[in-house]
């Protein structure tokens, strides 16, 4: 265990004019307000803030980061408040401290919802100050490391999950690699345990033969540097595990034609002899054509510079060598840290604000939001790390996702500029908006005053930035013709109660409506009237209450809905607290108990229920989404697909369907299909109760003798 000492004699080293103070008072309070409290471990609860901080302390922050990880969790833990931290350690430490604490005593309608609208504050909180995810991940990475003492697998499943799709895409996106593949290593120990024991068997196995391999290669490239008169450092690393995993599911390959679970790098002086060393490893051994990466020249977006390049070996294989100075060896390793500086005013430097404008873009696009759990689906679609550059018609480089289309680009230069787009050119030719860019196109926008975006866009466009300023479009045209249709609504149907709509829209009555009904304005009541979400009649009541038998209510429901089944057996979903609805589940993602999952309107179709993260959910009218529940005091079977990877054997079918009907699951279609490498792909549908059932009749099968791959699809 890290002590106090320990963490004040590193931040001494390579910090001398620290305030060490601040630091040791931090850590009596931490002390002090933690005394009593255990971890899951049954070691001092204490252990966490100075693994922490020491954690911070390796990344060479300053002293507030280090201070403000001892502290991160007093707020949520103890009985310290959010004042009191201000009052002793200053405002700074009080903003980073808040940023950090998750919303556990705020009110939600499901801890799926919770934890997005931490995630979602968190965001906002590393925009305004970057230490805020530092400390977090930080405080990620310890809580992995300690993952083991909490007591059920779902537990440790769900937190890994999170870990993967989010912590270590933050941690690549900033460029912090060493803690990327540790919190990706970890997640998938225990998301796929067999998987990761396979390859650290087949990896361990082969050990003594690969380290001979790697000091013989190394000898040979050293012995030609000093030939050159260059001198550098020569380093072998081996593939973390989770990287070998997703090269042989993407690949279909065996791990024996996994060709870089070792590489080389080469660390030399200046950026003139990372050429001179490219140019000796060309001549030494010869280079695979299209796999030499010159990312020094044009840097990744989280400022990573360094030369890749694969080339035949000496025996025949593939071999991987990175080629960069030491600075840029620094950056790689301490990504964002690496250039935030606090010195000099509070500020960071420029050359990072600008790289990592990538976080502002997230705090402008959660804005359009209101759902915390699309929001958290978006932050993951902008947290992928394949990127592609691009230039404007005067030069100036752009990056944007992989598989990005022109209209992409568009709305990276301008809002209006998206809008207002008619057609591309690519390297001087004409192409469709839905082209897929490539590294070093030169694209010029064509725009058209008058001109509109098209709905079936958000099907192709690839950034956030694209999809939420086309769909906030779309809303505003909606919004308009729904204000249209509600005000025709209203005048009908106050006329018929003798009432004026056009001299009582005037009146406080109905602003007092339109609070009562949540809108901000007496606008956006009558545009959900005109969206079908209130009835003319709700909003006839409020203002002029009358006895219930002058007319029966119809619901907003009902009133989409069109005639429902009003008898309907109690089913496996409440709908709003209602169980008499007509409910259809979604072949396209095949929810089933367990799942987060939300329901979409259909007129005279009843409610189909989707999964919250399934696709056609982002592209449906949030007018028309409606709450549901699985409903716990039934018990039914649910389809549900699943793909298994295997090689090809004899008995294998019968072995699958052995373990799966073992488990209580019923296989009510199955397809399969051989590869050319000897791969076969079976498509099952199960019948199941639930996520718990699935996730149990997943690892029976994953135990199955050559199965690869089991994951659940759709």
């Amino acid at each position: 265990m890290i002590r106090i000492n320990d963490i004040i004699d590193l931040v001494a080293d390579y910090n001398p004019e620290a305030d060490l103070d601040i630091i040791d008072r931090a850590y009596v309070y931490s002390a002090r307000v933690h005394h009593g409290q255990v971890r899951l471990s049954g070691e001092p609860y204490l252990t966490h803030p100075l693994e922490v901080a020491g954690i911070l302390a390796e990344m060479r922050l300053d002293e507030v980061s280090i201070a403000a990880g001892l502290l991160h969790d007093v707020v949520e833990d103890t009985h310290a408040s959010p004042e009191e931290i201000e009052e002793i350690f200053g405002p700074e430490i009080r903003r980073i401290v808040s940023g950090v604490t998750k919303l556990s005593t705020l009110p939600f309608s499901s801890s799926q919802a919770r934890q997005a609208e931490s995630i979602r504050k968190m965001i906002l909180a590393m925009a305004d100050d970057i230490r805020v995810i530092l400390i977090k991940l930080a405080d990620r990475l310890h809580n992995m490391r300690t993952l083991d003492f909490h007591r059920t697998d779902d537990k440790k499943r769900r937190i890994a999950k999170e870990t993967l799709d989010i912590y270590a895409a933050i941690a690549s996106r900033l460029g912090i690699y060493w803690m990327k593949k540790e919190l990706e290593d970890i997640s998938f120990r225990y998301l796929m345990p067999e998987e990761y024991k396979t390859i650290a068997g087949l990896v361990s196995a082969g050990r003594e033969k690969q380290d001979r391999y790697i000091e013989k290669v190394r000898s040979i490239i050293s012995e030609k540097m000093t030939e050159a008169g260059i001198g550098g450092e020569v380093l072998g690393r081996y593939k973390h595990f989770y990287s070998i995993h997703q090269k042989m599911v993407l690949q279909n390959l065996p791990f024996e034609e996994v060709y870089d679970i070792i590489a080389f790098r080469i660390i030399v002086d200046t950026l003139g002899q990372c050429y001179e060393v490219l140019g000796v490893i060309h001549s030494l051994w010869k280079p695979i054509a299209k796999k030499f990466k010159d990312y020094i020249a044009m840097p990744k977006p989280n400022m990573y510079q360094s030369l890749h390049t694969t080339v035949i070996g000496p025996y025949g294989e593939r071999v991987e060598i990175q080629i960069r100075t030491q600075e840029m060896d620094r950056v790689a390793k301490s990504g964002i840290a690496a250039h935030w500086s606090y010195k000099e005013g509070r500020k960071p430097d420029e050359q990072a604000s600008q790289t990592f404008a990538w976080i502002q873009n997230l705090v402008e696009n959660q804005a359009n939001f209101s759902n915390p759990e699309e929001f958290l689906e978006n932050v993951r679609i902008d947290l992928f790390p394949d990127e592609i550059y691009v230039f404007t018609p005067q030069g100036e480089i752009k990056n944007l996702p992989k598989g990005a289309t022109p209209v992409d680009f568009a709305y990276l230069i301008h809002t209006e500029v998206g809008n207002q787009c008619t057609g591309a050119k690519v390297n001087g030719r004409m192409v469709p908006l839905k082209y897929e860019l490539q590294t070093g196109n030169i694209v010029e926008i064509i725009t058209s005053k008058g001109a509109h975006p098209s709905k079936d866009w958000p099907n192709f466009v690839k950034t956030v930035k694209a999809r939420s300023r086309i769909r906030q479009w779309v809303k505003n045209q909606e919004k308009e013709r729904s204000l249209t249709l509600g005000r025709e609504m209203c005048e009908k149907a106050f006329r018929k109660y003798r009432l004026n709509f056009n001299q009582l829209m005037k009146t406080d009555k109905m602003a007092e409506a339109a609070k009562h009904f949540g809108f901000q304005s007496v606008e956006d009541l009558i545009a959900n009237v005109g969206y079908g979400k209130i009835t003319p009649l709700q909003v006839i009541r409020r203002i002029e209450p009358r006895e219930e038998s002058e007319e029966p209510h119809q619901s907003l429901l009902n009133k989409l809905i069109g005639r429902v089944r009003k008898k309907k057996p109690k089913g496996g979903v409440i709908v709003q607290g209602m169980d008499d609805i007509l409910i259809k589940f979604a072949k396209c993602c095949q929810p089933v108990p367990g799942d987060p999952i939300i329901g979409y309107i259909t007129r005279g179709f009843g409610v189909t229920v989707h999964r919250t993260n399934c696709v056609n959910v982002l592209k449906m009218s949030p007018e028309r989404q409606v709450d549901v529940q699985w409903n716990e005091d039934i018990r039914e079977t649910y389809p549900v697909k699943i793909l298994v990877r295997s090689y090809d054997r004899v008995g294998l079918l019968a072995e699958l369907a052995a373990n799966i009907s073992k488990n209580e699951a019923n296989i009510l279609s199955v397809n399969t299909r051989t590869l050319e490498n000897k791969i076969v792909d079976s498509h099952f549908t199960l019948a199941v109760e639930g996520t718990e059932h699935l996730e149990k009749v997943l690892t029976a099968i994953r135990k199955v003798r050559q199965v690869q791959e089991v994951k659940r699809i759709g």
